[in-house]
């Protein structure tokens, strides 16, 4: 495909902080990312709790690649978010010694956009594009050459003195991330030489992520208490960390400052999370759908507009625990509570389930 310039010149890299007025490319670096986000985050691959099967090949690919002295293929990470797709991009660019430059779908809007990021990037460097799936379709199909054969087609000029260009880009490397595989272009995906489904975590595997960001935050937790906080984490370590968080400011206030099992389930029921990890608006939607819909179906806008709350957010956020615990159920007519949903929420369930189930 060829892409116009826009009469930019195109012989010098462009610097995308100064050439565009997209803030969303800027890097910048806040107090609370130095403080928290970026200090709880692994380094390395050994380091990383959780995903096994992931890390595994990982390892794999990455040796190969530094024995070949080329670049690793193009990555695709999907699932839902707080799974640590981000993290993994980071954890890829350490272990590779490279450079690593962040960005989202919907920062790049127009094609100098990403123009700008493939012209500075050098030999071995990671590009890594958050919610690849927004991508819009020109700047999708700038990406193509670009990750096939490392190069740019552009055309500059007008009218009859258009000339079309052929202009080299260095080898890298794109991780694409995505919570929405689905919604991926085939000859998209397709581009992507490792594709990887990122798991939720199990009640131990959090377990060692409370207690390793309770060791960097300087946290006092033993290990019933991080019990506690991972098994309400819905299996999410983004939630795991955000709660360890809570809950040390609840047994300062409250307590010693030290966070054990009591600790953790007072300040974990203030925050009305229940044993099973389901927090208020969970409990709304579920008993929403139980009285008013007799337990469904029902469609998805008339529970959001029922609750207030956005389709996408309930469909993306609130729904993929509630599925992979098997609490709600998606069927043609609409979203079904299932029987393990009204025991949970204290209901008798209806005969005509119990005879299906």
């Amino acid at each position: 495909m060829a892409i116009f310039s826009d009469d930019e010149n195109i012989q010098k890299p462009l610097d995308i902080n100064k050439r565009t007025k997209n803030k969303n490319l800027e890097t910048k670096e806040t107090a609370f990312d130095k403080s928290f986000e970026n200090n709880i985050r692994p380094k390395k691959l050994d380091e990383y709790i959780g995903q096994s099967a992931l890390k595994s090949t990982l390892k794999i690919s990455i040796e190969a690649a530094k024995k070949r002295n080329k670049p690793l293929d193009h990555l695709l990470f999907y699932g839902p978010p707080g799974l640590g797709k981000t993290t993994l991009a980071s954890v890829i660019a350490n272990e590779l010694e490279a450079n690593i430059k962040i960005t989202s779908a919907p920062a790049l809007e127009r094609p100098r956009d990403i123009i700008g990021i493939l012209m500075s990037l050098k030999n071995g460097d990671i590009l890594f594009i958050d919610e690849i799936h927004r991508l819009n379709k020109v700047t999708e199909e700038i990406l193509y050459p670009a990750m096939e054969d490392f190069f740019l087609d552009m055309t500059t000029g007008k009218a009859q003195t258009v000339k079309t260009l052929r202009v080299p880009l260095p080898k890298f490397t794109l991780i694409g991330a995505t919570t929405k595989a689905g919604e991926l272009s085939g000859p998209l995906r397709d581009r992507f030489g490792i594709i990887h489904r990122l798991q939720f975590y199990t009640t131990e595997e959090l377990s060692k992520v409370v207690s390793r960001t309770a060791k960097i935050l300087e946290i006092s937790i033993d290990e019933d208490g991080a019990a506690v906080i991972a098994s309400r984490s819905r299996g999410t370590p983004r939630i795991a960390n955000r709660l360890v968080k809570r809950v040390a400011d609840y047994a300062f206030v409250k307590s010693d400052g030290k966070v054990n099992a009591k600790i953790a389930q007072d300040a974990l029921e203030a925050l009305n999370i229940d044993d099973n990890g389901l927090d208020g608006t969970d409990k709304a939607l579920l008993k929403l759908i139980i009285e008013k819909y007799d337990g469904g179906p029902v469609g998805l806008e008339t529970i959001a507009a029922a609750l207030g709350e956005d389709s996408k957010t309930i469909e993306d956020v609130y729904e993929p625990y509630l599925l992979q615990e098997g609490i709600i159920q998606r069927t043609p007519r609409g979203r079904k509570i299932s029987p393990e949903g009204y025991r949970l929420m204290g209901y008798k369930v209806p005969s005509l389930q119990q005879q299906l189930f």
